[in-house]
């Protein structure tokens, strides 16, 4: 048996001992993390940077030449080399792996730029002049000012789209399941609307289809692009740091008001971050109370018994059973038994097409409370343990029941442990993937679960996650080096966006604890 005087030390070496010991692993856990997120924060970045253009020379593996203007992502004086480039026989882009041996030259060229498009595709060449309808050439010096142009033309098109024909097509549509004859006075008086309409959109298109970009690739053949296809145009060699970070705050604007493009390889998160916040802010309303009122239950109400005793046993080991189950157990019960159940009482005309017997964001909020549910069952019993039991009985002793004690003493005092196992089930629910992708997250969901049309928030649709988009972006980014920062960027996102839910609940314990317990 050691004595009190074990390795030599005495009592105050081995406090120093242990407090040195214990600040050495708290460094090195921050340095740990500082470096993830140096690592994340970086990489990420690099989706928003403007990348350099190079006009590489090489040989192909067979012997052929090339000439390309391209994204250099690797060294080339590291070993292999990885291009995204654009040409005349892949204007929009694509990679190429190339040995040290193969690149002849690499080369800067201050003309060349990124020219992005719409649908989130991408060419990179010299930009010529803009061809504008009635008038000559236009120097790149315009380029702003048509893009403008042209952005009004579309707006026409779209106002005209929506307002005038929508509604037409749709009182049309009423006419046909009436069965209204078709030589009927206010049918043909729609038609001759709709026509007139359509021409003047027909008019309007051909007017924007003039509108054209012409560019020169580095083996000097011409490609057109129309102008109504272009986001935006930089002549990356030409920004001066300022002008970059302003492409970066712009970038970082369509990164999280924009869709995915291109199998989630560009474009934006906006859906992918809605659906995160929501789905949360779905399993939060579900959790809290039933957590709350489980906890009560176990601590005020049951006694203390072998059967208590083992349920408690069993909440926590609940917390443990993989993720991965409870996305099993939300499939099996909640939308094949549970949603199969409700489809066939209510929406009976509607199958064979299932509207909640199918993965969507409720079952994936349900399935997440569930998941979540331990936690914020044993934090809100810790936190009612520490109420005192002097404030109960002083409670009782004024007259109140065991009920109106419950509401009006002991739950406000020990909210502060309520919002730390809020806090610890928001944490843990942005971040899983697996049982989600049973329940009804997808890598890309075209509608919102929220939009303008009755009942508006379409609780059986399928959403996208941040979680989900990292994951499908990892196997991407084993080929596309711009993919792979945009799963970076996302990580990025995702972490910020647990940061600011978690601090959103720890300020809100803090008011808690200063209303109830400090104040």
């Amino acid at each position: 048996m050691l004595s009190r005087q074990s390795f030599g030390l005495n009592a105050v070496q081995r406090q120093s001992f242990v407090i040195s010991l214990t600040a050495f692993f708290t460094s090195l856990l921050l340095i740990a993390l500082v470096s993830v997120l140096i690592l994340i924060g970086m990489r990420g970045m690099a989706y928003f940077w403007p990348e350099p253009i190079y006009m590489v020379t090489g040989k192909q593996p067979d012997g052929s030449a090339f000439t390309v203007f391209a994204n250099v992502f690797e060294d080339p004086s590291g070993g292999d080399v990885r291009l995204k480039y654009s040409d005349s026989q892949t204007p929009y882009g694509s990679q190429k792996q190339l040995a040290e041996d193969q690149v002849e030259s690499l080369d800067l060229i201050p003309e060349s730029a990124e020219i992005k498009f719409q649908d989130g595709r991408r060419v990179l060449a010299i930009p010529e002049y803009i061809v504008v309808p009635s008038k000559p050439a236009q120097g790149l010096e315009k380029i702003n000012a048509v893009m403008d142009e042209v952005a009004l033309i579309t707006a026409q098109i779209e106002e005209l789209n929506t307002q005038k024909l929508a509604p037409i097509h749709e009182a049309l549509s009423q006419f046909d399941k009436r069965r209204v004859d078709e030589e009927a006075p206010a049918r043909e008086k729609l038609v001759a609307s709709f026509t007139e309409y359509q021409k003047r959109v027909e008019a309007l298109e051909a007017t924007r289809a003039e509108y054209k970009l012409w560019v020169m690739f580095a083996d000097k053949s011409a490609f057109v692009i129309p102008m109504s296809d272009v986001q935006s145009v930089d002549i990356v060699s030409r920004l001066s740091t300022f002008e970059k970070w302003k492409v970066v705050f712009s970038e970082i604007g369509v990164f999280l008001s924009d869709s995915p493009k291109q199998a989630n390889t560009s474009g934006g998160v906006f859906p992918a971050l809605f659906g995160t916040v929501l789905m949360v802010f779905l399993m939060t309303i579900i959790v809290t109370p039933f957590g709350v009122l489980a906890a009560i239950y176990l601590s005020e109400y049951a006694p203390h018994s072998a059967l208590t005793t083992t349920i408690r046993v069993s909440v926590s080991n609940m917390a443990g059973v993989p993720s991965i189950v409870y996305g099993v157990f939300g499939l099996g019960f909640f939308v094949y038994t549970l949603g199969g159940s409700i489809d066939e009482l209510l929406f009976s005309d509607a199958l064979p097409s299932p509207t909640m017997g199918s993965p969507g964001i409720f079952w994936a909020a349900l399935t997440m409370a569930i998941l979540t549910l331990p936690v914020v069952i044993v934090a809100t019993e810790e936190g009612l343990r520490r109420v005192p039991e002097g404030l109960k009985t002083g409670s009782y002793a004024l007259g109140a029941t065991k009920f109106e004690t419950i509401v009006r003493t002991v739950l406000p005092i020990a909210s502060p442990g309520i919002m730390t196992g809020v806090i610890l089930a928001i944490a843990r629910a942005a971040g899983e993937v697996a049982p989600l992708m049973l329940v009804g997250a997808v890598k890309f969901a075209p509608a919102l679960p929220i939009d303008g049309e009755f009942p508006y928030l379409h609780l059986d649709r399928q959403f996208m996650h941040l979680g989900v988009l990292i994951y499908d972006g990892a196997f991407h980014s084993q080929t596309d080096g711009k993919s792979a920062s945009m799963m970076f960027a996302a990580c990025l996102l995702l972490l910020i966006v647990v940061f600011i839910l978690n601090i959103l609940a720890v300020l809100l314990r803090a008011r808690l604890r200063k209303r109830y317990i400090t104040g």
